[in-house]
């Protein structure tokens, strides 16, 4: 009796290499399975090939029916399934019966009714005609503003610090772009008074003051530049100065009468030296408030304290 036995991934495979190395069919084998095979972690760790082993039946052995054995079904050339026929469709149900229509009212019936529901219905109200929206009238085109007409100032001599502050902001403020014109005169302490006239001094004046104060710094640097004396120079567009210190004058009025009501101190906004001045001069005489400055520049702000 002739034996081999073979390995392979599964058991179809070992008994096919089998049959082809031993050139005999199923029928003349019997196979036996000696290890099922294992195809391990995901196909790749672990795995086992299977064993089989396929002995040679002698001619004067019955040959046993394998047909049967679990490996009949998977060599044997698959037959087509048949494919189960589709369950006959169940019988059409009855047709419902059909609803008893309603008996139909006569024609005569029908006009009548609805001649009654027109009858009672109120008759709509009739709409008023709207009255026709009266035209606007066209708006009158605007004048166009005549710009401020710019005279002169007279030109200073340029030796003096009077001439060389209006020689200065003639050069600066053109270079801005500002057309102004530049009035300059020396008081009696010889300090240097610049007021600029002209049509777009909000950029020359600035939040609070501030570009006014810069140009005024500016100017007072080019005059007293290589002088042995040192003249003050205090710069002014349109009266700004004058309405900035009379409105400081009625701050410092309402500042002292809070801190004499509340009996505290009070802290005015950071200002400008010149600011601060103002408001020391407007307070010097009052009977029940003192004021000094406190901080650094530019957060140096005046105080106002009650006397003793």
């Amino acid at each position: 009796m002739k034996e081999y036995e073979v390995s392979a991934r599964t058991i179809e495979e070992a008994v096919s290499q089998g049959l082809e190395h031993l050139g005999v069919s199923l029928g003349d084998v019997k196979v036996d399975v000696i290890e099922e095979g294992s195809k391990g972690l995901f196909g790749l760790f672990g795995s086992r090939p299977a064993k089989v082993r396929l002995t040679l039946m002698e001619d004067d052995q019955p040959v046993e029916n394998v047909a049967h054995s679990i490996l009949a079904d998977v060599l044997k050339e698959e037959e087509p399934k048949q494919q189960p026929k589709a369950p006959e469709k169940a019988a059409a149900k009855p047709e419902k019966a059909v609803k008893a229509e309603k008996p139909a009212k006569p024609a005569k019936a029908k006009k009548e009714a609805a001649e009654g529901e027109e009858a009672e219905k109120p008759a709509p109200k009739p709409r008023k005609p709207r009255e026709p929206k009266a035209a606007k009238a066209p708006k009158e085109p605007k004048e166009p503003v005549e710009a401020k007409e710019i005279v002169p100032a007279e030109q200073a001599d340029r030796e003096t610090a009077a001439g060389r502050a209006q020689e200065f902001l003639q050069d600066l403020t053109q270079l801005m772009g500002v057309n102004v014109s530049v009035a300059v005169k020396t008081d009696e302490e010889g300090n240097v008074r610049v007021n600029m006239d002209g049509d777009t001094l909000g950029i020359l004046i600035g939040r609070r003051g501030e570009t006014l104060d810069a140009l005024q710094y500016l100017t007072s640097l080019r005059v007293n530049r290589g002088q042995s004396n040192y003249t003050r120079v205090t710069l002014d567009t349109e009266g700004y100065r004058a309405k900035r210190e009379e409105a400081l004058v009625r701050l410092a009025n309402r500042m002292a009468n809070r801190a004499q009501k509340t009996g505290r101190k009070v802290s005015l906004e950071p200002m400008n030296p010149y600011e601060r001045r103002i408001l020391h001069s407007a307070l010097q005489d009052h009977p029940a408030v003192t004021t000094h400055s406190e901080g650094e520049e530019p957060n140096r702000h005046v105080v106002i304290s009650l006397k003793n």
